[in-house]
C-alpha cells in the first residue's frame, strides 16, 4: 500500500500559488485538491480566502477564460460549457455571466464550421438519416437544440 506524504496548510498555500501563477484555476478546482491532500475544510477555507484576497484565483476570471477557449478551441456549445463550469465548482450566476459574453455571431458561425465539417464528412448528409446524424453531433457538442434545427435549415434552403 502507498503512502500518501501529508501536506500542512502552509506547503499547500504555497503548492497552490505556485499553481495558479501559472493557470486559471477556479475555487472548486482547489478545493478538491486539498481535500486530496488531507487539507481539513477550515483549513481550506482559509487558504482560499488568503488566494481570493490576493488575486491569485478568481472564479470569474477563470470562467470567462474557460468560456472563450471552448467556444474558440473546442468548439463546444453552451450547455457543455455550462455543464464543464458546474463540474469545477463555479456558481451559477459566475456562469450565466460568463455565457453572457458570448459574441453570438461567432457562436453561429462556429456551429455552422461544426455542421458544416459533419455534412462533408457523412456520406447521406441531405437524407434524414444523415441530418439526423448531423444533428445529434451539433447536439453533442452542447449547442442548443433549437439553434442546431435554425442553422440546418438555412443550410439546405437552396441559394
Amino acid at each position: 500500500m502507498i503512502q500518501r506524504k501529508t501536506v500542512t496548510p502552509q506547503q499547500a498555500l504555497v503548492r497552490l500559488e505556485e499553481q495558479c501563477a501559472r493557470a486559471e484555476h477556479s475555487t472548486g478546482e482547489l478545493r478538491l485538491k486539498m481535500r486530496r491532500w488531507g487539507i481539513t475544510p477550515s483549513d481550506a477555507d482559509k487558504i482560499i480566502d488568503s488566494l481570493v484576497s490576493r488575486h491569485f484565483v478568481d472564479d470569474s476570471r477563470f470562467a470567462a477564460a474557460y468560456v472563450r477557449d471552448k467556444v474558440e478551441y473546442g468548439g463546444w456549445g453552451r450547455r457543455k460549457i455550462a455543464l464543464g463550469l458546474y463540474q469545477k465548482g463555479v456558481a451559477r450566476d459566475i456562469i450565466s455571466a460568463a455565457l453572457d459574453e458570448i459574441d453570438s455571431d461567432r457562436y453561429i458561425e462556429r456551429l455552422r464550421e461544426i455542421i458544416d465539417r459533419k455534412r462533408r464528412a457523412t456520406a447521406e448528409a441531405d437524407t434524414y438519416e444523415g441530418r439526423t446524424r448531423i444533428y445529434r453531433h451539433a447536439a453533442s457538442r452542447g449547442f442548443e437544440p433549437d439553434l442546431i434545427a435554425k442553422v440546418l435549415r438555412e443550410i439546405k434552403k437552396p441559394d
